[in-house]
């Protein structure tokens, strides 16, 4: 008997005892064709990692209930959504999609606020609003909510489950989608299973990396990278009710899953569903690149952590199919791509982007920026990028030293460089940000602050520089620009689009203090939207001007953004500037329509060969932005100080 054939008697026999009777006719037999549809590729996933254990088709069994449960618990407007988003499956593509993360209380506070803020996304051009984890969490620190004690339960001061549902539908009417945290390599140590697990519950303690000695994490540990070195050393915390040692990647409260027993993907599979089914579009996939371990490595972006994804990935196509995932791949530039495709992340951020505009903007110099996107920018045609300036998190330098050392620049000085310029520790620098998780032992660092104040406005209004908080604007725009027009989803940081200033009062909270992600963690008011709407009817401050000054700026691109075509379903070009200070791209989509994107990260008026003009055939062009005409013969095409030029073909 072929393999095929051995797929479907397995597929047979399970049918056979699934008890379909709770499901609505046209359910059982829409859940009954995405199975036959999709089982094969699951099977083939699940049996890799789990085949060799003896019970591994009982909990294949058990998956397959649980899918039929997601299913039968999926409301009829999301079981709607399924189908249209299965007849225009590239909706992501599309030039109107345009992201916002927020944390609730942030701008809420609670999620019943939220609604009052929806023509104020509306109004910026949002249509797919990422709301930071708001799950049930520890008191205190949590990690920002990234210690989850119950994905079922949000955290009751942010409001309930039901008030999550009522968004999630009040979002999807108006045409946003809502994007959630998939917290799946850990959960807090206060999550049921982690209690039930210090209870001496054996089926829970097998939830988790538990040891009675240091034996194997020592083993481990001598391959294991340091996540959070300032917080503590080590990979492993020791549990005083347990007597055991627990993997704890991230912090000793953060408890990493087994994923090597498959009763824990199952028990994941069903907290996926349930977040699917409140009306995600998207889930983020957190920390996807430390889900499995394997002895004598480092732990991240193993094979069988890609293998897990395209099995939860075969979930959704049966279960909920309008849902896609987001990768969080914080890692090497060739590794975050590894899990973008059809099978895996639909979604990605995009690091090398955000973490190469920044470098850009310290060097005044593009060649690293162009030669990396050259190398990595190029993704699947069924995928996209999400492309950021800043997030909840820190920005760590994930360049590729390979490119780098082509060009003659040593990644690690570079990266000693960028730190001490974004923390303000370089004589010149214009910028004010905070180190982040310092290295005690080799002085590393990630760097955190605001856009505004790492672009320069805090300095420059310190100062009472009027010229520097104009480039500070400038600088702002030019990196969300470039967001805007290169090709993928653009993915706004709540407080960015007002240019909000560092937030310090972290400092003074005790469950804070030891955290410097929270300086850029920032609350966005009623006030500062009502300053952003243009319904404050006196006379500005300066930070006020450049607060609504960039909020203009955006909301215009975005406009444009969303007039024109060739900002979706378009190809992406990286080209070669004729000088250093520059960085270009041409857009060109299926209809022949072509966008070329000039540039300027210096401070001073550059100039680019028109021969880059070749690349719009000569043609006359317009700038979208300057409504500038060309007429394709230029021999020059001069920038303003961080200007830059969307010059679309006639």
């Amino acid at each position: 008997m072929s393999y095929a054939a051995d797929v479907n008697v397995c597929l047979d026999r399970i049918l056979e005892s699934t008890d379909l009777s709770g499901l609505t006719k046209k359910d059982a037999t829409l859940f009954t064709k995405r199975l036959e549809a999709h089982f094969p590729s699951l099977f083939e996933k699940y049996t890799y990692v789990y085949g060799h254990q003896y019970d591994c088709y009982y909990h294949l069994q058990k998956l397959v209930e649980t899918l039929r449960d997601g299913i039968k618990k999926r409301k009829p407007a999301l079981k709607k959504l399924d189908e249209n988003r299965l007849k225009s499956p590239l909706w992501y593509r599309d030039e109107n999609q345009v992201g916002l993360a927020c944390y609730v209380d942030l701008m809420g506070p609670t999620l019943n606020d939220l609604h009052k803020r929806i023509p104020y996304y509306k109004a910026l051009g949002v249509t797919y609003l990422h709301l930071m984890p708001l799950y049930d969490a520890p008191a205190g620190d949590s990690d920002g909510g990234y210690a989850v004690s119950d994905y079922r339960k949000v955290n009751p001061i942010l409001g309930t489950t039901e008030d999550l549902e009522k968004l999630a539908d009040a979002l999807l009417k108006e045409g946003i989608n809502l994007v959630l945290d998939f917290v799946f390599n850990h959960t807090s140590d206060e999550h049921r299973w982690a209690k039930a697990a210090l209870e001496g519950e054996r089926q829970y303690q097998n939830y988790y990396y538990m040891y009675d000695d240091r034996t194997i994490p020592d083993q481990y540990e001598q391959t294991l990278r340091e996540i959070f070195p300032q917080v503590r050393r080590g990979s492993f915390t020791f549990n005083e009710q347990m007597q055991k040692w627990v993997w704890t990647t991230f912090n000793s409260f953060q408890w990493d899953l087994n994923y090597s027993n498959p009763e824990v993907f199952n028990a994941i599979t069903s907290e996926m569903l349930f977040l699917a089914n409140i009306g995600s579009a998207a889930l983020r996939l957190d920390a996807l690149a430390f889900i499995w371990k394997e002895m004598g490595t480092n732990c991240e972006n193993q094979e069988k952590a890609h293998v897990l994804i395209q099995a939860f990935t075969c979930c959704l196509e049966i279960a909920a199919p309008a849902v896609v995932f987001k990768s969080e791949a914080i890692v090497h530039p060739d590794e975050v791509n590894k899990y973008i495709g059809s099978e895996e992340c639909k979604l990605s951020y995009n690091p090398l982007l955000m973490a190469l505009l920044w470098n850009s903007l310290a060097t005044r110099k593009t060649r690293l920026l162009t030669r990396s996107m050259q190398k990595s920018f190029p993704i699947a045609d069924d995928c996209t990028w999400v492309n950021y300036v800043r997030c909840h998190d820190d920005i760590g330098w994930t360049f590729d030293d390979n490119v780098a050392q082509e060009l003659g620049i040593n990644g690690h000085d570079h990266r000693f460089f960028l730190n001490q310029f974004f923390t303000g520790r370089f004589e010149g620098s214009f910028a004010n940000g905070v180190p982040f998780a310092e290295n005690p032992s080799n002085g590393d660092c990630r760097v955190c602050g605001s856009l505004a104040s790492l672009c320069g406005l805090e300095s420059a209004l310190q100062n009472g520089d009027s010229k520097g908080v104009e480039e500070a604007v400038s600088r702002m725009l030019l990196l969300y620009g470039i967001t805007f027009s290169i090709g993928g989803i653009p993915l706004l940081y709540s407080s960015d689009e007002i240019a909000k200033l560092n937030d310090y009062s972290y400092r003074d909270d005790e469950t804070k203090q030891h955290d410097d992600r929270w300086v850029n963690r920032i609350a966005v008011t009623p006030e500062d939207i009502s300053l952003a709407m243009g319904e404050v009817n006196r006379e500005l401050s300066q930070q006020e001007e450049a607060s609504v000054n960039v909020f203009n700026g955006l909301q215009r691109m975005l406009e444009i953004r969303k007039n024109n075509a060739v900002f979706g379903k378009a190809k992406t070009f990286i080209l070669e500037a004729s000088n250093q200070h520059c960085f270009a791209f041409l857009r060109e989509n299926e209809h022949g329509e072509k966008l070329l994107v000039l540039s300027n990260f210096s401070e001073y008026p550059q100039q680019v060969d028109g021969e880059i003009l070749t690349t719009l055939g000569r043609n006359p062009g317009e700038d979208l932005l300057s409504n500038m005409h060309f007429k394709g013969d230029e021999s020059v095409i001069t920038l303003r100080p961080f200007q830059q030029l969307w010059i679309k073909g006639a």
